[in-house]
C-alpha cells in the first residue's frame, strides 16, 4: 500500500474516533480554565471569621463538625477525599470523594459557611478519563495522545505530500 493512501486511512479513523474523545478534553477544559468565573462549576472561597493562628480550631474539631451536619457526602473519616485549608480567608474546605461535595467550614469560629457541589471535580474526572476508571485514565489516555501525535503527523505528512511532488514534477519540467 502506497505510503499517501495508508496515511489517508490512517488520518480519516484516528480523526474519526478521537473526535468524540477531543471533543470531550476540549469542553472540559474551557469549563476547567473558566471554573473560577462561575458558581455552578466551583463554588467561591468564603472568608471566615477575624482571628490569628492561635484562634484557629483544630482538624479534629473541623471533622466533628463536617460530620455532625448529617449529609451523606461527609459521615466518616472514609467519605472525605482531602480538607484544604486557606489561612488568608480562614476557611477549611473540606472535600467530600462522594457526590462530587464540598462544606466551607470557619477555621476559627467552626460555622459553617457554605455547602454545595464541586462540579469542576467532576469535568476533571471527565477531562483526564478517570471518571471512566483506571483503564481509560491510566492506560487508553497515553494511547490517545500518541494517536492525537500520529493524527498530527499523518496530517502535515497529507498536507505537504501534493507540494513536494509538484515541486519535484516543476523542477523535472523545467530542466
Amino acid at each position: 500500500m502506497k505510503m499517501s493512501k495508508l496515511a489517508r486511512k490512517t488520518h480519516k479513523w484516528l480523526g474519526i474516533v478521537l473526535s468524540i474523545i477531543l471533543c470531550n478534553i476540549s469542553v472540559t477544559g474551557l469549563l476547567l480554565l473558566e471554573k473560577k468565573e462561575f458558581e455552578w462549576i466551583q463554588p467561591s472561597t468564603c472568608t471566615g471569621t477575624e482571628g490569628t493562628i492561635n484562634d484557629f480550631i483544630t482538624m479534629q474539631k473541623v471533622f466533628d463538625v463536617a460530620f455532625a451536619q448529617g449529609y451523606e457526602s461527609f459521615q466518616d473519616l472514609e467519605c472525605i477525599d482531602r480538607v484544604d485549608f486557606r489561612p488568608d480567608e480562614r476557611v477549611f474546605k473540606v472535600r467530600s470523594r462522594k457526590n462530587y461535595m464540598e462544606m466551607q467550614i470557619d477555621a476559627v469560629s467552626g460555622a459553617v459557611l457554605n455547602i454545595s457541589t464541586r462540579r469542576s471535580d467532576l469535568y476533571e474526572n471527565l477531562h483526564d478519563g478517570s471518571f471512566f476508571g483506571q483503564i481509560m485514565h491510566g492506560k487508553l489516555m497515553p494511547i490517545v495522545a500518541v494517536a492525537n501525535l500520529t493524527l498530527i503527523a499523518t496530517g502535515f505528512y497529507l498536507w505537504l505530500s501534493p507540494k513536494l511532488k509538484r515541486k519535484k514534477t516543476k523542477n523535472i519540467l523545467s530542466k
